[in-house]
């Protein structure tokens, strides 16, 4: 195979199972170092990790060392997901990311009120570690978990908890309009009202405080 046909280090990584939501970053964006400022502190063996994403030589170190190679594959995927995190709030990267969005790569929401919305994908938490990418609906304005497992193991840190909102504030017309009906629970066709369940919770406590109460007294009354 020619180096022509090779496969970049970041379409390998895109094009793997479960990394469905990433897109690929430009090479361009990744060598100019202001946009990856702070994150060396964040990436161990972040330069290996770098020459890694780059298709750059791997140092012979790496070669001998199958345990050290490891962990530089760990620290290039983290590294990647957060230049992703980055990079999809250009203008370059929101476009990408809408052509998938568009194309419904990102699922659609299970509420029925919301008629198969495409989503597109959040983070709960902006540290990596803290918790998986979660699938936010711009109609119903609410975030759901992945229906495929192989997307739970991705971290939501990489897509950031801002970006779905940056879409929509950079591209107004790709914003759905609310659900005009909602979900209105009935018996015998009776509305039941939002409180009800609340307020049979109280009066079963209440019942149970009396039932305690007469069972003191009871008590109390034959010693």
């Amino acid at each position: 195979m020619s180096s022509s046909e090779e496969v970049s280090w970041i379409s390998w990584f895109c094009g793997l199972r479960g990394n469905e939501f990433f897109c690929e970053v430009d090479e361009d964006y990744i060598n100019d170092k202001f946009n990856l400022t702070g994150l060396n502190e964040q990436v161990p063996h972040y330069r290996q990790a770098l020459d890694m994403i780059l298709d750059l030589e791997a140092d012979d170190d790496l070669e001998e060392n199958p345990n050290q190679s490891a962990l530089v594959e760990q620290a290039a995927e983290m590294l990647y997901g957060l230049i992703h995190s980055r990079y999809i709030l250009t203008s370059r990267g929101i476009g990408q990311m809408l052509e998938k969005f568009q194309s419904g790569d990102f699922g659609h929401c299970a509420r029925v009120y919301c008629e198969s919305q495409p989503m597109l994908p959040i983070g709960l938490s902006d540290l990596p570690g803290e918790a998986m990418v979660k699938m936010y609906c711009p109609r119903c304005m609410d975030v759901y978990t992945p229906r495929a497992s192989r997307h739970n193991h991705t971290d939501g840190a990489y897509f950031g908890t801002g970006f779905p909102h940056m879409v929509f504030m950079v591209h107004p017309d790709y914003r759905p309009h609310r659900p005009t009906s909602r979900f209105v629970p009935r018996l015998y066709g009776f509305k039941i009202h939002p409180l009800a369940y609340q307020i049979q919770l109280q009066a079963a406590a209440s019942n149970k405080q009396s039932s305690s109460l007469r069972t003191l007294t009871y008590n109390n009354g034959k010693r």
